[in-house]
């Protein structure tokens, strides 16, 4: 794998060296574990932000509406409208 150099503080080398002493990894395992779970939460974030937007915007609401009855219909395709459910 390539690798590069990156400028720090001392503060954050120093967080970097303790936390990959303290967990058994290098100091460049922790920075890249770091980065990917603020990636993830930046997206989870974006996610719950967008979601919020949708369930406040009333045409966002009529779509989804309209897209749920149209699933609806299909809840019993290809099932025996007399058929009984074997429930065991």
């Amino acid at each position: 794998m390539a690798t590069t150099t990156i400028r720090v503080s001392t503060e954050t080398r120093d967080l970097l060296n303790d936390l990959a002493r303290r967990t058994g990894t290098s100091m460049q395992q922790v920075l890249e574990d770091a980065l990917k779970e603020f990636r993830r939460r930046q997206f989870l974030e974006a996610l719950n932000a967008a979601y919020l937007a949708a369930q406040t915007d009333p045409a966002v609401q009529h779509v989804e509406a309209a897209e749920r009855a149209e699933w609806d219909v299909t809840l019993l395709d290809g099932l025996d409208e007399l058929e009984e459910w074997d429930e065991s």
